[in-house]
């Protein structure tokens, strides 16, 4: 029997939902594995689209989880569910998550926002005459650039900037922001903004005694999948766990 403090006695809280496009159980399904062999005892809360999170507002529980994984993108939240989630960050526990399903789940909430510090604008994807109504009218080649501080990091040290062609996330931000990564979207004839803009891709952020991670790449299943993503991800599960 393994004691308290003992890394395999860690829960890990996984919540996903919300849109279906950015595959929420199929992309948490890819990292539960991870969770099992490092020793963390996992629990999956799915939230179907237009509900809201009921487990964050569980005192009795969510006290004890150690690291909450959370992909749920355009859902809403309650405000006890979110003072659950940010008490229980807080307190310790460590939340972690990747694009829409972190950077784009509550925008009912500002309070949210404030608590993740990055925030899902647009993005910006093929010229208007290519596009055809599908999701990949956004998936646009660009370049994830690991920052100083990403080169010093556990969880970007190592890694060379890298290439995806996947949809690449405008965020609205602040400086509160420990920034792993960046990415910058170009000016193309067809935009109306006039110089290049650089929104943080990879970023951490530090909330009382808990962590918080986030990796704007992870659209679907084959970019969680794709092997630098997949690094920064197993990385910043276990940098955010308490």
């Amino acid at each position: 029997m393994s004691s308290p403090d003992s890394p395999s006695s860690r829960r890990a809280l996984v919540v996903r939902g919300g849109w279906e496009g950015h595959q929420p159980v199929e992309t948490t399904e890819a990292f539960l594995p991870f969770l099992e062999s490092n020793g963390f005892e996992v629990r999956v809360e799915d939230v179907p689209p237009g509900e809201t999170p009921a487990v964050y507002a569980d005192a009795d529980y969510l006290p004890s989880v150690d690291l909450i994984v959370q992909t749920n993108t355009m859902n809403a939240i309650e405000p006890d569910q979110l003072k659950g989630l940010v008490g229980a960050v807080e307190a310790g526990a460590g939340l972690a998550g990747w694009h829409g399903g972190i950077a784009d789940s509550y925008r009912n909430s500002s309070d949210y926002l404030h608590f993740i510090g990055g925030q899902f604008a647009s993005h910006p994807g093929k010229a208007p005459e290519e596009r055809t109504g599908e999701q990949a009218d956004n998936y646009m080649p660009h370049t994830i650039n690991i920052t100083e501080a990403g080169r010093k990091h556990p969880i970007t040290s190592g890694l060379d900037d890298f290439e995806l062609v996947t949809e690449q996330y405008w965020v609205l931000h602040d400086d509160y922001l420990d920034v792993l990564a960046t990415t910058t979207q170009a000016v193309r004839p067809w935009d109306p903004w006039k110089r290049p803009v650089t929104s943080p891709a990879i970023w951490t952020r530090q909330w009382g005694k808990g962590r918080i991670f986030v990796s704007t790449p992870g659209h679907r299943v084959e970019i969680v999948e794709d092997p630098n993503v997949r690094t920064v991800i197993e990385r910043g599960l276990l940098w955010a766990a308490r």
